[in-house]
């Protein structure tokens, strides 16, 4: 018999002799809890037995029901008007999966009695009364987790010294040797040793995971024979999903990943997908949140309820400005954080979840919730600063204590180097931080994460190698996807042998990278990028679960890895810019320097200033001849050469213990031109010499990274270093 329970806490809850069960749905008539199982019973259909929640408590709905174990698998019906002009689509006939379920079994089947309305028509008054059960899925009561506890052992990594990898948790090791062909394309995979020592190789603090919550494929794909691959698509904002698993405990497998990145000092950031739900517009199926209360959880027309008002472009908005809505995202990430160890979190259109209730706000009810907690406050918070709706690109925008992807300088680099325009001040505030955006708001630096690169849109292969989308395997008739990719094919659309045009490609690349990995801010890279991983001139491949997006690794196993045989799969595509082994090492040993000279982690914005004899500014700009620039230069509206001088000696923090910070200088030039130019090195007071560490323009890059402070010659100051076109140089300056 079901008993009272309680309203506290919100989802399943197992406490050793049963289930205490929580709903909230403030506008539902009733809840029932229904089980599943070969029995059945209780007068519903085979294999369920419902009970009614005997309690109603500020629109939580309650129960508790002795004998219930981990392992059972269950689901909720809410019963209620179905008045959809009214904003209500209460349909007791479909199964409802827990918002709370921490684990999730069964597929999605695009039935049509997944669907909540009659005869084809959202926005009749007619429900549809066919049981949506066999064909959605469904919640598991879960127990203690096995496994080491992964909040053990953080890295807390300071802002300053992160470097994140953006990842797909498929496909990063589904094609990889040296992982055993059951653990390719898990959480276990990604944490085998040989993918641990690659990003330990590479340089980088933080693993940034592409959407890990469960998540389904649009009915529109499933019907066509594709996948949402990327898993935008989120259905339990708790449970990992599944589909990810190797074993039949994905939260323990979670764990344990995060366990075995955080011991190799790696931190663990998650894409989550907040702003919109797997049940689509008004057409979509109903599966979980529009069935227990929809005007509590979604943003409708406020002059026609019938239809939902989407910034996302995916057919609804999570209301983000309902206490039922706000809380059940809080209480998600702070499971993730408490409970899976999880470090902090990229926010998908996160200009959606800021909109009270119609244009963006700072103050806005979640993301004050958020900075009062003290749990969340801590984490790392990165926003994507815009959503499709009104004033959505919110760049710059977003308060402390948030750090945001920088489409900004992802727009510039791109301009720059791909020769279409960006001026000289642009380049310099996007290199340096990018204090026009950040530094009003009294935030650092570090508020912005550099990319160059994501998994929306070309690889850094296909953006040196491509012009045009080529997203024909999509079967939208390539109308999908950025039209305006700031891309160069350097000659010739995708794949060539012609030797001039892939060393400019490969110039270009490397010079990208460089720029990236130079600049003050956090640089984010993406999975794949410094292997030449080619989408085949694809820029929208969310829908390829196919060698189109997964990770071609080298065939030739690490000698110290087991050996295992690939999978039967179509070959990736080749590197269309041209095999360049010296991109492995660049970025380590360009990662190296971020961590060898405190000028490339800036925690406070540059001042520049005029340079004396006896104190240099902590930055000057300077011509290609040698001179310093003037505000002509600066205001230039296209950049050949770049010249920057960062001085050691002028670091305006301290360290933990309060004592100056004081480093050696560096003088960066950044040449996106394809020409050839000599560089007059500035001399006194900035140097008396110089010693070269890098030029990304040399055929051999011998020695990185383990060489990355040692000089490969040294020049004195006044001479003329000639620099090749679409190259970045590093010298150290010697006072």
């Amino acid at each position: 018999m079901i008993r009272p329970g309680s309203a506290q806490p919100l989802g399943v809850h197992w406490d050793g002799a049963g289930v205490n069960i929580a709903v909230a749905a403030p506008h539902a008539q009733a809840v029932d809890f229904c089980l599943f199982d070969a029995a059945g019973g209780g007068g519903a259909a085979p294999g369920e037995t419902r009970f009614r929640l005997p309690e109603r408590d500020g629109g939580v709905w309650h129960g508790y029901l002795p004998g219930v174990r981990p392992g059972q698998v269950y689901g909720l019906r809410a019963h209620g008007l179905y008045a959809p002009e009214r904003g209500y689509r209460y349909n007791p006939a479909k199964l409802l999966l827990d918002p709370y379920a921490r684990q999730v079994t069964g597929g999605f089947v695009p039935h049509p009695a997944v669907h909540g309305y009659t005869h084809g028509d959202p926005y009749g008054l007619g429900p549809d009364d066919r049981d949506s059960a066999p064909y959605v899925p469904r919640g598991v009561v879960t127990g203690p987790p096995a496994g080491p506890d992964p909040t053990r052992n953080r890295p807390a990594t300071p802002w300053t010294d992160t470097v994140v990898y953006e990842a797909h948790v498929r496909g990063l090791t589904r094609l990889h040797p040296a992982v055993p062909e059951p653990l390719r394309g898990t959480y276990a995979g990604l944490a085998h040793p040989a993918v641990v020592e690659h990003l330990c190789r590479l340089g980088v603090t933080a693993v940034e995971l592409l959407p890990v919550h469960a998540h389904i494929s649009e009915t529109t794909l499933l019907e066509q024979g594709l996948t949402n691959y990327w898993g935008y698509n989120t259905l339990g904002f708790f449970a990992p999903h599944p589909g990810y698993a190797a074993t039949g405990d994905p939260i323990g497998e979670f764990r344990a990943m995060v366990s075995a990145l955080h011991d190799a000092g790696l931190e663990v950031l998650l894409d989550v997908v907040y702003n919109h739900t797997a049940e689509g517009s008004e057409r979509g199926p109903t599966l979980s949140l529009r069935g227990l209360d929809n005007l509590a959880y979604y943003r409708v027309e406020p002059n026609d309820p019938r239809r939902y008002r989407d910034v996302t472009g995916c057919g609804n908005t999570v209301d983000a400005t309902s206490p039922h809505a706000v809380r059940l995202i809080c209480d998600s990430l702070r499971y993730w954080v408490s409970e899976m160890g999880v470090d902090g979190f990229r926010f998908d259109l996160a200009t959606a979840l800021a909109r009270a209730p119609e244009g963006y706000d700072p103050a806005a009810p979640l993301l004050t919730a958020i900075h009062a907690d003290p749990h969340l406050s801590s984490v790392k918070l990165i926003a994507e600063p815009w959503d499709l709706g009104w004033g959505g690109y919110q760049v710059g925008g977003f308060p402390a204590p948030w750090a945001e992807w920088n489409g900004r300088f992802r727009d510039t680099l791109r301009d720059i180097f791909s020769r279409r325009t960006g001026s000289v001040a642009d380049l310099g505030y996007r290199i340096t931080g990018s204090s026009d955006l950040y530094q009003h708001s009294g935030r650092r630096p570090w508020a912005s994460v550099n990319f160059v690169t994501a998994h929306d849109g070309f690889p850094l292969a296909d953006l040196v190698s491509y012009q045009e989308k080529h997203n024909e395997a999509n079967l939208e008739g390539n109308r999908d996807g950025e039209s305006e990719n700031r891309s160069s094919n350097h000659g010739v659309e995708g794949p060539t042998e012609d030797p001039e045009i892939l060393t400019a490609r490969r110039r270009s690349r490397r010079a990208l990278v460089a720029t990236l990995l130079l600049s003050a801010g956090v640089p984010m890279l993406v999975a794949g990028d410094e292997l030449g991983r080619s989408q085949g001139g694809n820029n929208n491949a969310y829908c390829q679960d196919n060698a189109v997006s997964w990770l071609a690794w080298p065939a030739t196993p690490p000698a110290d890895a087991p050996a295992a045989d690939a999978p039967a799969a179509d070959a990736p595509a080749a590197d269309p810019a041209g095999p360049d082994p010296a991109l492995i090492p660049l970025i380590g040993g360009l990662n190296r320097m971020r961590r060898t000279f405190p000028v490339l982690r800036r925690e406070r914005f540059l001042r520049g200033g005029a340079a004396t004899m006896d104190a240099l500014p902590d930055i000057t700009w300077f011509r290609a001849d040698g001179t310093v620039m003037s505000p002509a230069d600066w205001n230039a509206p296209q950049v050949a050469t770049l010249v920057a001088h960062l001085a050691g000696t002028a670091i305006e923090w301290t360290d933990a213990a309060g004592e100056p910070i004081r480093g050696e200088s560096l003088l960066i030039v950044i040449h996106p031109d394809s020409a050839d130019r000599p560089v007059t090195l500035p001399g006194q007071p900035w140097a008396a010499d110089y010693e070269l560490l890098l030029d990304t323009a040399e055929d051999d890059l011998a020695g990185f990274p383990e060489t990355v402070t040692a000089p490969r010659r040294r020049l004195s100051a006044g001479e003329t270093l000639p620099v090749r076109g679409r190259g970045v140089v590093v010298l150290r300056a010697v006072p």
